[in-house]
């Protein structure tokens, strides 16, 4: 009998251990899920919000490392099978999610052709006039704009400074316009930059980058009509204009060609007599880039046609506040 009433116990005993267990795991699958649902903004104290903070950081990294894992071993095995590798996932960015604008230039567009043909910078893109520049920062835009015609100067650049400090710039084309205003900003001197190279008087290499829409295209030729059309390439030297989200990045560099010997193993089915796989050596060219400076930031204000007239002055394009209504709206 009482050998009996040990066991009933003893069974009883691993029964409610294991329905405990069984509590203990689903409370423990519940306050898992709680803290999912727990934002860090959410939490008012503040070391207990760094410490959710930091482990959901780390979640998201060793799931994005599980995530490319698995799509190389993917890539390899269809490599390996003669397969093609699955496609790439493109990023959503703000520029390929950007607004559709009906401006946007097209490679048959027989209008926009047509009207670079008899625009204002036509005459300097066919080689017919050399481009002449005079920069100032003189405030006295009219007499500047005569003096600059008698001269036969193609286009005059006015740099406006608020305490010793450029902050704007306005490029107007001679003898007839157009005329574009510049907000200049993060403006960086070449002494300022670290490891500078020095340029030479080689003419330069110009590239325009994402100049895309009719008004942006425009921009575009007045800022090459600023350049020769006949870049010497033994300089090296190249200026370049990018636009991105409607700001315009300049940097100017010099750039280099080298061939780099790389070594690489050749595998074979059976090793050397030494133990060691061959190796061979192929050449690459790599290129190599050196800032020269200055660096500086544009972003469009205003582009107006003919010469600078603050009082009659007809206005191609103005950006107001109320055109910064999306983040995926741009004018370029």
């Amino acid at each position: 009998m009482g050998g009996k009433k040990q066991k009933t116990e003893t069974k009883d005993m691993v029964e409610y251990d294991d329905l405990e267990r069984g509590d203990r795991s689903e409370k423990g699958k519940r306050e898992r899920e709680e803290e999912k649902d727990i934002l860090p903004s959410m939490i008012k104290n503040k070391e207990k919000r760094l410490e959710v903070y930091a482990k959901l950081k780390h979640q998201k990294k060793v799931e994005k490392r599980k995530k490319l894992k698995a799509r190389d071993a993917a890539e390899k095995q269809a490599i390996q099978l003669g397969e093609e590798p699955p496609l790439k996932k493109i990023p959503h960015t703000i520029e390929n999610t950007r607004e559709f604008d009906e401006t946007v230039c097209k490679p048959n567009d027989e209008e926009l052709f047509a009207a670079n043909d008899a625009d204002e910078f036509s005459s300097i893109l066919r080689w017919e006039r050399m481009p002449k520049i005079l920069i100032t920062t003189c405030r006295f835009h009219s007499t500047i704009v005569d003096y600059a015609k008698n001269k036969d100067f193609t286009s005059l650049i006015v740099v406006h400074t608020n305490r010793r400090e450029p902050d704007a710039l306005l490029i107007i084309g001679l003898p007839d316009g157009p005329t574009a205003h510049f907000k200049l900003s993060r403006l960086v001197l070449r002494k300022d930059i670290k490891n500078h190279g020095n340029p030479t008087s080689h003419k330069p290499e110009l590239v325009l980058n994402n100049f895309t829409t009719r008004l942006g295209h425009r921009i575009g030729r007045m800022i090459q009509s600023l350049f020769p059309q006949d870049p010497n390439f033994r300089g090296r030297r190249v200026v370049t204009f990018h636009n991105q989200r409607d700001f315009i990045f300049f940097r100017h560099h010099r750039y280099i060609f080298e061939t780099k010997e790389s070594k690489q193993i050749v595998a074979k089915g059976k090793k050397e007599k030494d133990g060691k796989a061959e190796k061979a050596t192929q050449e690459k060219v790599v290129a190599r880039l050196q800032e020269c400076g200055p660096r500086f930031t544009l972003k469009l204000i205003s582009l107006q046609h003919r010469t600078f007239d603050t009082k009659g002055g007809e206005y191609e394009w103005v950006h107001k506040p109320e055109m910064d209504t999306s983040r995926r709206r741009f004018f370029l």
